[in-house]
């Protein structure tokens, strides 16, 4: 079976594993959190920030909700950190994250499509480098901010080791690196997944765990199974 059948028909192809799935789902679900308890904080001055805080039963509660959502996200990252460590040294995981020099080219090669001087855009393999970015993005300024929360947190026992000046400076970091990451992933990781034309309304394989073959040799072709049914990644999935 070749790639051209396998797009042809309705089958499903694995894309995400159920790890991954719960992993995206916790992270959306604390990322909310975070973003609904902090962003009133930043911008109290608010209206709707003031009717945010008295829904959730007060500041007190709000800056509990958010202290516990990043704690939960601390030790989210912290695990995945860990496990994929761990399964590329150990289990001969692919790091397929990691930006190579053919995502640079894949950058280039695409810049020269939108100008009119290519014929097709580039083609991507698992991650295309707008995804790799916004991970790298998301992940390093998360562990900024988990470092800047900690530091807001206990401020008293921070001073105890470091100059008061760092109070300060980590609130205005933290602030600053959340609404960098909240604008991200607003209008680019969302856009991409959701409303863009090449998925409208919404690409739900990081839900399902499965894409169409049609989908994948549209927006992964690189990704394609060479031999699906020896590679057994052609499976009946859920509807999507």
């Amino acid at each position: 079976m070749n790639p051209e059948e396998v797009s042809g028909n309705n089958e499903q192809l694995r894309r995400f594993t159920v790890y991954r799935i719960v992993e995206h789902a916790v992270l959306i679900i604390l990322f909310s959190a975070l973003a609904l308890t902090g962003l009133p904080q930043k911008f109290y001055y608010l209206s709707i920030s003031q009717s945010v805080i008295i829904v959730l039963g007060g500041i007190d509660v709000l800056r509990f909700i958010h202290h516990l959502a990043g704690g939960l996200f601390t030790a989210l990252v912290a695990q995945h950190i860990i496990i994929n460590f761990a399964g590329v040294i150990f289990n001969g995981w692919q790091p397929t994250m990691l930006i190579t020099f053919q995502d640079a080219r894949d950058a280039f090669h695409n810049v020269r499509y939108y100008l009119g001087l290519g014929q097709r855009p580039a083609l991507f393999g698992k991650y295309s480098y707008k995804e790799k970015g916004i991970y790298w993005l998301v992940l390093l300024g998360g562990i900024q901010m988990m470092i800047t929360g900690f530091v807001l947190w206990f401020p008293v026992t921070v001073t105890k080791i470091l100059p008061g000046l760092f109070i300060p400076l980590s609130k205005s970091v933290h602030t600053s690196e959340a609404m960098l990451i909240f604008l991200l992933v607003v209008t680019w990781h969302i856009y991409d997944s959701m409303l863009s034309p090449d998925v409208f309304p919404l690409n739900k394989s990081i839900f399902t765990g499965y894409i169409t073959g049609e989908q994948m040799k549209q927006r992964n072709p690189m990704e394609m199974p060479q031999g699906a049914e020896t590679r057994n990644d052609v499976l009946p999935g859920p509807p999507v």
